[in-house]
């Protein structure tokens, strides 16, 4: 699920690069390239629909990076040791707490 987002984000950063990129600015961008838009788009040219369109790629990019976090972050939660069977590990026997009382050896001679 996480690679069909990712590959969806990787595709609507683009989109909306050349989308932004074709709008008309003060250096006209890449919408000088474009030739006689007037007679797609309608009287007013591309603006209205070209600022439509990039605030719906920008909606669905946020919705879409939103997914993203969530999917990761629900697979980051997933551990191996969730799904680590144990019923054949034996834990071994209790040593005991108490330490042994100390050997005093006899052939120590006192100073």
């Amino acid at each position: 699920m996480s690679s069909i987002l990712l590959i969806i984000q990787v595709l609507l950063a683009v989109i909306l690069t050349i989308v932004i990129l074709l709008q008309k600015s003060a250096s006209m961008g890449l919408g000088a390239y474009s030739g006689s838009n007037e007679s797609l788009f309608g009287a007013k040219g591309p603006a209205g629909f070209l600022a439509k369109f990039t605030f719906f790629m920008g909606f669905l990019f946020v919705i879409n990076t939103l997914a993203l976090g969530y999917t990761y972050n629900q697979s980051l939660r997933d551990s191996v040791v969730d799904s680590a069977k144990f019923d054949s590990f034996k834990l071994p026997e209790a040593v005991p707490t108490t330490p042994l009382a100390p050997v005093i050896d006899s052939n120590t001679t006192a100073n």
